[in-house]
């Protein structure tokens, strides 16, 4: 059976490769044309976890009090005068240029908050139309000195200095993504919990479909928002300082950057293929087969995510440069081995060298990629959705590549000749791997030393690796999105948004209370509505302060407004005095729907019962450490104020990214157990030898401790991308590691005991992994011209971590292999 395969096969690719030619252009003409439905994802969905139910909760009380998805755009006067007739009249026609919008539903500014203590008003006054400040009569000092001392406003409207103000633009909303999304949610929590009927799954099928269309559709729409909208803001910044923040201003911008970084280092690494390929083989053909193979997989596999709809993230934006990085590493093998196979016989027919090239590196290869994929599957140990995708987009990858580079690489090369004998190489690559055989031979015991001092310090900077990083940190200085969110931490109150929500507590009824219920108490609680409730009176009030001030007074957050803050600006109105129970009522009662949707709905549930500290946390402090501070928030909440645990819950994206990042921590160390698992097992498959299922793991396993320990060592925590830089370490490094081994069985097989085997394994096969580490060291260097830091942290420290696993193959698996000799040695014979 087997040898019916092989002669099928070499028929294929050997005599009848125009016929794999055809099916290859046949498969490149559909992967361009399902290309264009390539698609980038980079919405709050895409850097979530999967069922988490803080997510649920953070929908439903985004539903409840209003969703802090806006815009905030920021405006400083050149002249610095931001109460100025001239400055006034610019800021006020930049809002109603925004306000002029299609997709614009609301802006807020400071021309547009009711003024309430300029000059002081009264509650009863607080009915009719509040002044504001493009009123005519309004005194601009008081105004100004409003807005740095209003519970209200400070340092939300303007800062403290009054020279930045901040405008709030939010934009049209799509009711039906949200019910979609609502629907969604509730089908795939009812599939979790008890199961979905045949018609309930058929019905959530229908709606992840028509939802992902719809978020498709918004995705392209809010991109032209904020396209235009920069638009305006462009004309307005010859006599202002103006930025542009918010989450769909990130979103956007983040695209953009996915969108360039694939753009840009497919083409770069590209490029580095050719030229290095060039300098390596110098051989036109040695050039251009691995440059056409690498970028047919790369167009293939951009056309398989197309036509699956298959959508690449921030995590999966690389994939493009892995993908060329893979199928080379696979093809350099096959070339220097065919290159080896020529110079030992000069006169051998080019089927004969196809073939022999073929049948030594098949085997091995097999084993490679075996181990590649597992590597990149154990990424699905994860609970993060973009994580899983990249694992599973690349456990394709890796076997279109495969596949592509065994039917490719024979089927172009079968109507060629061999071609001129290659030129005995002492170059730069040769004297390397002499030297590290040297080492090898001569050095051992320095080589054990070094060795055990890299594990040790290696140790030690794992022990310093955390998850705790500062989303602004992500972004270069130069960036709008840095530069945004650093003026409005510092001078509007802080960029990122925590709720901290506590429901009134859980009283047991006494037996009895049921008789005193009636139609008239339903009826006149719903009519009273919140001030029912437990939080809306005078003597829980007092603990909403307190709990205001708690929160306001902790190191890392800002600006914090909740029903303290409305309380308290009534107070001011009220002549310094506290309002009793019946002026809060009669102030319920009294206000305006706008100012009611400003005072009090954002803070207070409809019954009373909820009450919604609304907070934003200083994410450009250096202190900051985000699990702490939440760990710390909720266990100080409920000491110091004698909460029930399950009174109060955090919400927030700060608490989403927090259960994101801490989740990705404790599954890297699940992750590397079940990659070093498998890679163990196919060591032992392919050597029969459990000696070998321990020696070949050692070599990517220091490879990986080192990066992370340099990680941990230079104070750079793991984030979302580089998260998967363990993985692809072991991914890629583990190719060299098996080529390495199997040519050092045959060495050691062919009578030339360990010592020469080491010798003819360095000069061998350490050439190609010598090219193929150089290649991909460059390739991922690339990354560092990215405008996100996750991806240039990505792209360094994968690159090293390379050079790391060539020099544990070159040095530490020969030092096992001889150390422990795993090889039985050749028949006397032949020895």
């Amino acid at each position: 059976m087997r040898k019916r395969l092989a002669d099928f096969y070499y028929g294929l690719v050997i005599n009848r490769w125009w016929l794999v030619g055809l099916a290859v252009v046949g498969l490149l003409a559909a992967a361009v044309y399902s290309a264009q439905y390539f698609k980038l994802d980079a919405s709050a969905d895409a850097l979530v976890l999967e069922n988490d139910e803080d997510l649920l909760y953070y929908r439903k009380i985004r539903a409840k009090y209003g969703s802090d998805d806006v815009l905030i755009v920021t405006y400083a006067p050149n002249s610095g005068k931001l109460f100025s007739d001239e400055t006034l009249q610019h800021l006020k026609s930049l809002r109603d240029d925004l306000d002029g919008m299609d997709r614009v539903a609301n802006v807020l500014s400071m021309l547009d908050v009711p003024l309430l203590a300029s000059p002081s008003t009264s509650l009863s006054e607080l009915q009719s139309d509040p002044k504001t400040l493009t009123d005519e009569d309004v005194d601009r000092d008081l105004a100004r000195r409003e807005f740095k001392t209003s519970p209200l406003y400070r340092e939300l409207v303007m800062n403290l200095d009054a020279d930045t103000t901040a405008m709030l633009i939010t934009l049209q909303p799509n009711e039906q993504a949200r019910e979609l999304l609502r629907q969604r949610d509730a089908l795939r929590v009812k599939r979790d919990e008890s199961g979905l009927t045949e018609q309930e799954a058929t019905e959530l099928e229908r709606v992840e479909a028509r939802y992902e269309a719809i978020k498709t559709e918004l995705q392209a729409q809010n991109d032209a928002d904020i396209e235009n909208i920069r638009g305006v803001l462009e004309q307005y910044r010859g006599q202002a300082t103006i930025h542009l923040g918010g989450v769909p201003m990130i979103t956007a911008d983040m695209i953009d950057f996915v969108r360039d970084d694939i753009r840009t280092f497919g083409i770069g690494v590209s490029a580095f293929i050719v030229v290095l390929l060039a300098i390596s083989f110098q051989a036109v053909r040695w050039v251009l087969i691995p440059s056409a193979i690498c970028g047919l997989v790369a167009v293939m596999m951009v056309g398989f995510l197309g036509a699956m709809d298959w959508r690449v993230t921030i995590v999966s934006s690389n994939f493009v440069s892995l993908m060329l990085i893979i199928t080379l590493s696979l093809i350099v093998h096959l070339v220097v081995r065919y290159r080896e196979l020529q110079a030992m016989a000069p006169g051998a027919s080019q089927r004969e060298l196809i073939r022999g090239t073929v049948d030594s590196k098949l085997t091995p290869t097999v084993y490679t990629v075996l181990t590649t994929v597992a590597s990149f599957a154990s990424l699905m140990v994860a609970d993060i959705r973009p994580v899983i995708d990249f694992g599973l987009m690349m456990v394709c990858g890796v076997i279109l590549a495969f596949l592509m580079t065994f039917l490719c690489f024979p089927a172009a090369l079968s109507p060629l000749g061999p071609g001129s004998q290659p030129r005995e190489m002492r170059d730069v690559t040769a004297r390397i791997n002499a030297g590290f055989a040297w080492l090898v031979e001569r050095q051992k015991a320095l080589l054990w030393l070094l060795f055990g001092a890299i594990v040790a310090v290696s140790a030690w900077g794992m022990s310093q690796l955390t998850v705790e990083n500062r989303f602004i940190d992500y972004f270069k200085q130069d960036t709008e999105i840095f530069q945004g969110m650093r003026l409005i931490d510092r001078e509007l109150g802080g960029t990122t948004p925590v709720d901290v929500i506590i429901d009134a507590p859980k009283l047991e009824e006494e037996e009895g209370d049921d008789l005193y219920e009636d139609e008239f108490d339903d009826e006149f609680a719903a009519e009273a509505g919140a001030t029912a409730g437990y939080w809306y009176n005078p003597f829980q009030m007092e603990q909403v302060h307190a709990i205001h001030d708690y929160l306001d007074g902790l190191p890392e957050t800002g600006k914090v407004l909740s029903l303290s803050t409305t309380m308290r600006l009534a107070a001011q109105i009220n002549g310094g005095q506290e309002l009793d129970g019946f002026a809060m009522a009669v102030m319920y009662q009294m206000l305006p729907p706008d100012l009611k949707g400003t005072l009090i709905d954002p803070f207070l549930s409809d019954d009373g019962n909820q009450i919604r500290f609304d907070i934003r946390v200083v994410d450009s402090d250096p202190n900051l450490r985000r699990d702490q501070f939440l760990k710390d928030l909720r266990s100080g909440l409920i000491e110091k104020f004698d909460l029930q645990p399950e009174q109060l819950r955090v919400s927030g994206m700060l608490v989403l990214y927090n259960n994101v990042m801490q989740s990705l921590y404790s599954s890297q160390f699940t992750t590397l157990f079940v990659v070093f698992g498998a890679i163990m097992f196919m060591f032992f498959l392919l050597f029969r030898s459990l000696k070998m299922a321990v020696i070949g793991v050692m070599p990517t396993l220091v490879a990986a401790a080192s990066v992370l320990g340099l990680m941990g060592l230079m104070g750079i925590p793991l984030d979302i991308m580089t998260i998967t830089i363990a993985a692809i370490t072991i991914g890629i490094g583990v190719h060299d590691t098996i080529h390495y081994s199997d040519r050092f069985k045959i060495e050691v097989a062919s009578g030339d005991g360990y010592r020469g085997a080491v010798q003819r394994s360095h000069a061998s096969v350490g050439r190609a992994m010598f090219y193929t580490t150089v290649i991909v060291t460059l390739g991922f260097s690339i990354l560092a011209l990215s405008n996100f830091k996750p991806t240039i942290y990505f792209g360094l420290f994968t690159g090293a971590a390379m050079v790391f696993a060539l020099i544990s193959n070159l040095a530490l698996l020969p030092l096992l292999l001889v150390k422990f000799k795993p090889f039985p040695p050749a028949a006397p014979d032949r020895q």
